[in-house]
């Protein structure tokens, strides 16, 4: 029985407060804003082109929209959905990559969560992955992109060291919003300063463009698998733990059904793969949202019509990105990812007896090294299994 938390006994309550819609719209537009920089980098990184990449950003938006409402509707949970922002920093940070050999790894990642939902070991192996050495990799992915704020700064220091200022700052005030606000700043900051290259006379309209996947070994196994496992280890399990935490029994294989299926069919028109939100998620989760937790999933449909909204300018927020400046793409999806890394960091060094595996990971993966067409996420995982592995061996 999927039910949740039993509701409060304070009273009646009203079936819906206005704290639902806004921590709705609040959570879409922290998800959205914070990582769209990330999404489009992504995109550049696999040579998609800009209807290619305002493709990806709307379909990411409308796969939100549909399974925040199928899901929230289907089992009255606050359940919301969101693209795989560590997935986004792993195909940014990738080379020699296309846009159909990206569908494929795509694809494959897709293909592998809808398996984990069907078949109970699998989902049980990936449970045991030890979270240090997942941790790890996710930490070397994020870790790059990181160190670019502060080249882009000593690049451009009157556009990026405003950003980093305030941004230390908004988030002692927001930390959901100081990324949100920090976007809004470099934009405002870009346009003061001429930075802003030429913008379309009309902003096109939404539109989808289907892209064929290209399955190649190397992205698949380089791209595909890592994609998959940071999405499961970074997204969905904790997403499921912030459901847990507030007092609900997620049921995991129809989530992690409707998510695979929405990212398979995504995938043909570029987007990445769709997952339970963890971090925004706990907006709409939380007694602000409503004091009776039996009466927070309508956060779930107000949250989907929000990424309609925003699905719909998606085009034109995509061109606006684009002819920013690339310091400035490079600083807004570093002081996003700083969180994360944070997270993943405290994650991976926590336990003393897998430390030096999980370093060994990170390095691998941090250290950017390509063998044999692969990246270096999947021979940063590699090496921490396998120094894991060796690290308990002697112990017997």
């Amino acid at each position: 029985m999927h039910a949740p938390a039993e509701p409060s006994s304070a009273g009646p309550s009203p079936t819906l407060r206005a704290s639902v819609v806004t921590s709705a719209v609040v959570a879409a537009l922290v998800g959205f804003g914070g990582t769209l920089a990330l999404i489009i980098a992504a995109a550049q990184a696999v040579g998609s082109d800009p209807a290619q990449t305002s493709s990806a950003v709307i379909g990411l938006c409308l796969s939100m929209a549909v399974t925040s409402a199928v899901l929230g509707w289907r089992y009255r949970m606050p359940i919301i959905t969101a693209w795989s922002t560590p997935g986004a920093a792993l195909i940014a940070g990738s080379h020699g990559l296309t846009p159909h050999s990206a569908v494929g790894a795509f694809l494959l990642a897709a293909v592998l969560i809808l398996t984990t939902a069907a078949v109970k070991p699998l989902g049980a192996l990936v449970q045991r992955l030890p979270v240090a050495i997942a941790a790890a990799m996710l930490a070397g992915v994020l870790f790059r992109f990181c160190t670019a704020v502060f080249t882009s700064a000593q690049a451009d220091p009157l556009l990026v060291l405003p950003l980093i200022a305030m941004f230390l700052i908004a988030r002692r005030i927001s930390p959901f919003g100081a990324v949100l606000m920090i976007l809004a700043l470099g934009i405002a900051l870009a346009f003061f300063l001429g930075r802003v290259g030429p913008l379309p006379d009309v902003f096109p309209a939404p539109a989808l463009t289907i892209i064929w996947p290209h399955f190649d070994m190397e992205a698949l196994i380089g791209i595909g698998v890592p994609l998959y496992i940071v999405t499961m280890a970074s997204q969905n399990l904790p997403g499921l733990a912030v459901l847990q935490a507030a007092g609900y029994r997620p049921p995991t294989p129809p989530i992690l059904a409707v998510t695979g299926l929405a990212s398979l069919v995504t995938a043909f028109v570029g987007s990445l793969s769709t997952n339970l939100a963890a971090i925004t998620a706990s907006i709409c989760t939380g007694p602000d949202t409503h004091p009776d937790p039996a009466r927070r999933w309508p956060a779930s449909p107000f949250y989907a019509l929000s990424y309609v909204v925003l699905a719909i300018g998606g085009a034109s927020l995509v061109a606006l990105i684009t002819a920013l400046p690339s310091g400035l793409i490079a600083a807004f999806a570093g002081l996003a990812l700083l969180g994360p890394l944070v997270n993943a960091l405290g994650t991976a060094m926590s336990d003393g007896a897998r430390r030096f595996p999980a370093v060994l990971t990170l390095a691998v993966t941090a250290s950017g090294v390509s063998m044999l067409g692969i990246g270096s996420a999947f021979w940063g995982l590699a090496a921490g299994l396998m120094a894991l592995g060796i690290d308990r061996a002697g112990r017997h």
